[in-house]
Order: C-alpha cells, then sequence, then structure tokens
C-alpha cells in the first residue's frame, strides 16, 4: 500500500462524515448514465466508504496539477471508475462503470 493511501482515505471518509461531497456536471452526467439507477446519495454512500483495495492509484491533473485520486468499487457486482479530487470538499470528477477493457494504467498504482 503507498504511504499516502491511508492519509487519502482518512480525509475523504472525514470529508463524507461531514457531508462534504460534490459533484461534478460530468459526475453527475455520468452517473445520469449509469445502468444502476444510482441517486447523487448513492455516491456519497459508495464514498464514504471507499477502501484501500478500491484504489488503483493517482494521476496529477493536467488542469491543476492537483492529485486525482482513481478507485474502482464494486458495486452490484458492477466495477465503477471514481475519480476524486481532495480540496475543501471531496470533489468526485468522474463516475462511470468501468469498461470491460482495463488495459491503461491509472498512474500510481498501490505499490507506489
Amino acid at each position: 500500500m503507498p504511504r499516502w493511501l491511508p492519509r487519502v482515505l482518512a480525509r475523504i471518509h472525514r470529508l463524507a462524515a461531514e457531508g462534504k461531497v460534490q459533484l461534478t456536471e460530468k459526475a453527475y452526467e455520468e452517473l445520469r448514465a449509469l445502468p444502476l439507477a444510482l441517486g447523487t446519495e448513492d455516491v456519497y454512500h459508495i464514498v464514504a466508504n471507499l477502501t484501500a483495495g478500491a484504489c488503483v492509484g493517482r494521476v496529477p491533473s493536467r488542469a491543476t496539477g492537483e492529485w486525482l485520486y482513481v478507485f474502482k468499487p464494486r458495486i452490484a457486482g458492477v466495477v465503477l471508475y471514481a475519480k476524486v479530487v481532495l480540496r475543501e470538499h471531496c470533489v468526485v470528477i468522474s463516475f462511470h462503470e468501468e469498461p470491460d477493457n482495463d488495459d491503461q494504467d491509472q498512474g500510481e498504482g498501490p505499490e507506489a
């Protein structure tokens, strides 16, 4: 497990417990496109319960240089792709079903 992951998860969980989770417009659009009929409260619950095992790494934002943390939790048998950035809130940047083709590396993996 990377050294940064416990701190990141603790902060995500704390922000979620405080109700400080936001979705970008892109994440809302992706959420609406999911076949699982999830709502925003479901996303908040998923974010609040992210685990180290669901983390696949982090990548720097091309726009801001901030770390974007990538998770792939399995919900109702479906692997979801969630990308979050930590600011004053835990901001969900992307939230969609993970395609079957998982060939692309998402950045710094759990061994980093």
